[in-house]
């Protein structure tokens, strides 16, 4: 295998890692953006026990982008988490704010108590959406990188207009996802008014997506270059729209399912459109973008490692996918509050 293979594969294992923790731990962040929405202690703990079963594994993928960026592109890895560090700081911070909301919100009967780990939950999520969103929009956006890989920016400079777009965008989309996957967790009273819910966030999703996509393509051309010269990739976008729309399309038929099923398409397709975007480019220099810019190619370990990593991802990916699988499986259906819940 080719160095230049070995880059792009691995390059695309960290793609779909990024992908899957977006559908996976996105509905978590989408239920926990909505948890104080819900009026009632009930219905709270619903929405807790909806994803009790499920959220810490699926902050595994989250764990797999930063192991695989660590050990497949050393100077990726060092330059975002050296220039990105105050933004990942504020992410992990929210990341344990929000295990700690889930845990010890039960541990005490007092109203106040629970209502403040409520309140810390539904913060935690938006903050990590928000700055999972705000970290890819710079990196389309771009950061001042000089020859020597040295960072010449603030801290304001990362919440720049197009940051806080596709940050507001990707807390719009969790929402959508998570209010989609609670109707096929819920029953009865709450789930009829989950209806209304749904609707608005997917209306909100779609406002978001829109402005985002404009503004991408009035000023971020770069994005769309290689699709220009190579016109049958124009395929992706479309489908991306398509799904899109069979998100509210499934719904209003009570295929619940189907339209969790799209709002992950569709968020393989946007991680499809931002690797296309992008390539080979991960981290974008905005003073120099053709010398100044971390590649693939230049950042890559050597190839003897980047093959012992493929062949370990082939052996953990499908472990970590049918570990998945199993416990999807064993927790489907619909939520019940019992003695042991949160």
């Amino acid at each position: 295998m080719s160095l230049q293979l070995l880059e792009t594969a691995w390059y695309v294992v960290i793609i779909i890692a990024m992908t899957c923790y977006a559908m996976l731990d996105g509905f978590d962040l989408g239920v926990g953006s909505l948890h104080l929405f819900a009026k009632k202690d009930e219905y709270r703990r619903i929405f807790l026990n909806a994803i009790g079963p499920v959220w810490d594994g699926n902050e595994v993928w989250l764990v797999i982008v930063g192991g695989a960026l660590f050990a497949g592109f050393p100077a990726v890895y060092g330059t975002v988490f050296s220039v990105f560090y105050v933004p990942c700081m504020i992410l992990l911070a929210g990341l344990i704010f929000r295990a700690c909301a889930i845990e010890f919100r039960s541990k005490l009967e007092s109203p106040k108590w629970r209502q403040l780990w409520d309140v810390v939950f539904c913060i935690a999520s938006i903050i990590i959406a928000f700055c999972v969103g705000t970290v890819l929009a710079n990196l389309v956006h771009g950061i001042p990188l000089d020859e020597n890989g040295v960072y010449h920016g603030s801290f304001i400079a990362f919440f720049n207009l197009y940051a806080m777009i596709v940050g507001i965008t990707v807390v719009a989309l969790f929402m959508m996802h998570g209010a989609i996957y609670l109707l096929m967790k819920t029953e009865g009273e709450l789930h009829s008014y989950l209806r209304k819910w749904v609707s608005r966030t997917i209306g909100f999703f779609i406002f978001c997506y829109l402005v985002t996509t404009v503004f991408t393509l009035l000023d971020k051309g770069h994005m769309i270059e290689r699709m220009l010269s190579h016109p049958i990739l124009f395929i992706f976008p479309i489908l991306t729209l398509v799904a899109i729309v069979n998100i509210p399309i499934q719904v209003s038929r009570g295929n619940d399912g189907w339209g969790f099923i799209s709002s992950c398409l569709s968020m393989a397709l946007l991680f499809t459109l931002f690797a296309l975007g992008t390539f080979p480019n991960m981290v974008r220099s905005s003073i120099d973008t053709e010398i100044n810019s971390l590649t693939i190619h230049n950042t890559a370990s050597s190839p003897l490692t980047l093959k012992i990593l493929l062949l370990i991802v082939f052996i953990g990916i499908p472990l970590v996918l049918a570990y998945s699988y199993y416990l999807y499986r064993t927790f489907r259906g619909k939520v019940k509050l019992d003695q042991s819940s949160y």
